[in-house]
C-alpha cells in the first residue's frame, strides 16, 4: 500500500549509495549475503535473541534493496538475478515469523503463524500468476517502465508494511498472538483483493484487445509493489 509512494525515494536513496567499489561487487552477492543474514535472523529469533534477530531482518532488507540498485548502476541487470533474488525474499519472509514461533513456542503463536504463511503463499499467488499473464500480454514492467523485474500489482500488505511488521513482531515477542494475528488477517484480505482486481483487470484487458476493444492507458492498471 505505501511501496508506490515510498519507492521513488527508497531508489533514489540506494542509487546514491550504489557507486564506486560497489559497482566492482556482483549485485548477486548482495542477494545472497543477504538471504544468509535474513537466515541467521530467523534462527536468532527462534534462539529468542531478539535484538540479534531485528538487527538482522533490518540488514537483509537493506541489502535486498541494493542488490538491484547495484545491478541497475552497473548495467548488470538480469532475470537470473531477479528471479533468485524473489526466491530468497520468499524463503526468507517464511523464515522470520517461522523462527519468532519457534522462539515464542506458544500454541496460540503456532496457529496464528501458520495462518500467516498460508496467507503468504496465497498472496503470492494472487499476483505471481498474474504478473506472468500481464508480461506475456506485453503488460509488465518493461512496458509500465518499473525497475523491477516483473510488474507486481499493489495490496495491503506490501514490502514497507511486511518490513514495519516483523520489526513489531521482533520487538515485541511478548505481543506475538496479537500481531502476527493481525497480520495474518490483513494479508489474507490483501490475497482476496489482489485475486478479485487481478480478475477484472485480465477481463478488461482482453476487452480491449478484442477487435474494435476500448484503448486504455498501461499506466492505469493495478498499482505497483516493491518486493519483495
Amino acid at each position: 500500500m505505501l511501496d508506490r509512494r515510498l519507492r521513488p525515494h527508497s531508489e533514489s536513496f540506494l542509487s546514491r549509495l550504489a557507486t564506486g567499489p560497489l559497482l566492482a561487487i556482483a549485485p548477486l552477492a548482495f542477494s545472497s549475503v543477504g538471504f544468509l543474514i535474513g537466515i541467521f535472523a530467523a534462527g536468532a529469533a527462534a534462539a529468542q535473541l531478539w535484538g540479534l534477530a531485528l538487527v538482522g531482518w533490518l540488514i537483509n532488507r537493506f541489502l535486498d534493496g541494493l542488490d538491484g540498485a547495484v545491478a541497475r548502476s552497473a548495467g548488470r541487470e538480469s532475470d537470473r538475478g531477479g528471479y533468485l533474488d524473489m526466491a530468497a525474499d520468499v524463503v526468507v519472509y517464511a523464515a522470520i515469523p517461522i523462527g519468532a514461533a519457534f522462539g515464542v513456542d506458544s500454541k496460540e503463536v503456532w496457529i496464528a503463524t501458520t495462518i500467516l504463511v498460508a496467507g503468504f503463499y496465497l498472496n503470492t499467488v494472487s499476483w505471481l500468476y498474474l504478473s506472468a499473464i500481464r508480461e506475456k500480454r506485453g503488460r509488465g514492467a518493461a512496458s509500465r517502465g518499473e525497475s523491477t523485474a516483473i510488474s507486481m500489482p499493489g495490496g495491503l500488505i506490501e514490502g514497507t508494511e511486511t518490513i514495519v511488521w516483523f520489526v513489531v513482531i521482533l520487538a515485541l515477542p511478548s505481543l506475538m498472538v496479537w500481531t502476527v494475528g493481525s497480520m495474518a488477517f490483513a494479508v489474507v484480505l490483501s490475497a482476496v483483493i489482489r485475486f478479485r482486481r487481478g480478475a477484472s483487470l485480465l477481463d478488461e484487458e482482453q476487452l480491449e484487445a478484442a477487435p474494435g476493444g476500448r484503448q486504455r492507458s498501461n499506466t492505469s492498471s493495478l498499482p505497483s509493489e516493491e518486493t519483495r
